[in-house]
């Protein structure tokens, strides 16, 4: 590109791939972002590096991978002195606004290096950015198909992270505070080239929405969950235990899973008012926008809700990416093996900004232009921690009270986990565990471990060979400016101070 364009740039929390009509879900009301992915680009095999928020945070936006630099947590998101994007597009001309106030990015002192702008014009009216004020919400009455009613006790709507119906139309949540906080800088954008990052937290647990978006679809019209076979991994067995979720009836499921789809609708409808904010500043020729989410949700798939530590099923980590505007073509749906680490360095790329630090993304522009077909022989995500790092694990309150408690009781369930793959197997190593195998050209949903089928040796035996390769070749790099050897000491010698 021959000018610096301005960026949009979305960030959504929990979204699953396959949410999105642009990404096969016939079902799906998206019609802004199918729109955008349709006038533009969006990959349909690009995966985050870690299922949960802060740790995919900090990788996505730094370009390492979680385990490069400690950044495995919630307690270790990224700081002052350590790089990221935001901080290189601004250092390099840019000016930066981020909108709404995600704290589980930066640590003290990082953001303020990172954006020109911050937080919120318009202040949420509920949840804990307003001080904790909660919104009312309604349960449903649920029926079978028959119209015998189906008993659900309390325990188990909250133990599946489900509250139902807004019941306050006034209600002003984080999203709606963030986007009409954007919608009120786009009135007067600066002159300089800028980004707008507009990290949102649709449709992340408690499953709730308001009206139209609560009743948007038809409960009898949702797919079921997901169901598998073969050996897994001990944490499933352990949530549907701890939780209560064997105890959710199809009724229970749909419920939960046509809410969710509500809360994505209402996100491209905030999607929606963010570019049609662009268009009304003039912005649109010479504004790139892009959209994706840290990681996804399993929804009730094999009997599972929310996420886990070391959950790497696709449903988790498939990422839905799309790049779109400002004079890029119109590619469509991309195949090729994407990371989410390689976002960024395609916003520098596009902007010609030079990444200050050694990173591990790769522009995905080579294959937005058509220039290049092929981008990654391997895709990998990790996740979990060291039994021994146990005393170091998050302590929750309520509603996450009991999968804490979980991995406090059960380290190795919640142990060190890879995940590789290729254009079409997904091989996951866990170290206290049993590993996985999964044939996506037969098994699209990862949900048929095969791991030990005769005639697959030599395909673990690779995908294997390419984990350990890869952990060599992305830890710890060395620093872009070294430290010199044998400082001057400004201290006085043992002894001379007596």
């Amino acid at each position: 590109m021959t000018y610096r364009p301005n960026f949009l740039i979305v960030v959504a929390d929990q979204l699953r791939a396959d949410a999105l009509g642009a990404f096969g879900n016939t079902l799906a009301r998206t019609p802004n972002l199918d729109r955008l992915a349709g006038t533009g680009t969006s990959f349909t095999n690009a995966y985050a590096q870690h299922p949960v928020c802060s740790p995919s945070r900090a990788s996505f936006l730094s370009g390492w991978y979680p385990h490069t630099a400690g950044h495995r947590s919630f307690g270790t998101p990224l700081r002052p002195d350590e790089p990221n994007f935001l901080r290189t597009l601004r250092e390099g001309g840019y000016h930066v606004a981020w909108t709404g106030d995600r704290g589980d990015t930066f640590a003290p002192g990082a953001t303020e290096l990172s954006a020109d702008e911050h937080g919120f014009a318009i202040a949420p009216t509920s949840g804990r950015w307003s001080g904790g004020r909660s919104t009312p919400t309604e349960l449903p009455t649920l029926t079978t198909e028959s119209g015998a009613p189906v008993q659900v006790e309390r325990d188990l709507w909250d133990r599946l992270f489900y509250q139902g119906r807004v019941s306050d139309p006034d209600d002003i949540d984080f999203d709606e505070a963030a986007v009409r906080t954007a919608e009120s800088w786009l009135r007067k954008p600066p002159d300089q080239p800028w980004v707008l990052f507009a990290p949102l937290v649709a449709p992340h647990c408690p499953f709730r929405a308001p009206e139209p978006w609560f009743s948007l679809h038809e409960r009898d019209t949702v797919p079921d969950p997901v169901t598998g076979s073969g050996p897994e991994p001990a944490y499933m067995q352990a949530i549907r235990e701890s939780y209560g979720a064997d105890r959710a009836t199809p009724e229970v499921w749909r419920e939960v899973i046509a809410t969710y789809h509500g809360m994505v609708s209402r996100l491209d409808a905030h999607v929606g008012r963010l570019l049609a904010g662009v268009q009304r500043a003039e912005q649109a020729d010479n504004t790139v926008t892009i959209f994706f989410s840290d990681h996804g949700e399993y929804l009730g798939d094999f009997g599972l809700i929310e996420k886990w530590p070391s959950g790497l099923h696709s449903c988790i980590t498939r990422d839905p990416v799309i790049i779109s505007g400002a004079g890029l073509p119109a590619t469509g749906p991309v195949e090729a093996m994407v990371e989410l680490i390689d976002v960024f360095p395609t916003v520098l790329d596009i902007a010609g900004v030079e990444a200050t630090h050694r990173h591990f993304g790769r522009s995905l522009l080579p294959l937005i232009d058509g220039s290049a077909t092929e981008h990654r022989e391997y895709a990998f995500s990790e996740g979990g921690f060291p039994a021994e790092e146990e005393p170091m694990f998050e302590r929750s309150g309520f509603p996450y009270d009991r999968k804490s408690a979980l991995q406090h009781e059960r380290p190795e369930a919640v142990g060190t986990a890879i995940a590789v793959r290729d254009a079409r197997w997904t091989y996951v190593w866990r170290r206290y565990e049993q590993p996985e195998l999964y044939d996506r050209a037969n098994d699209v949903d990862e949900a048929h471990n095969i791991i030990g089928r005769a005639g697959l040796a030599e395909v673990e035996s690779r995908l294997h060979t390419a984990m350990l390769n890869w952990l060599t070749d992305t830890s710890a790099p060395l620093p872009t400016h070294a430290h010199p050897r044998l400082p001057q000491v400004d201290l006085p010698a043992p002894g001379r101070t007596r």
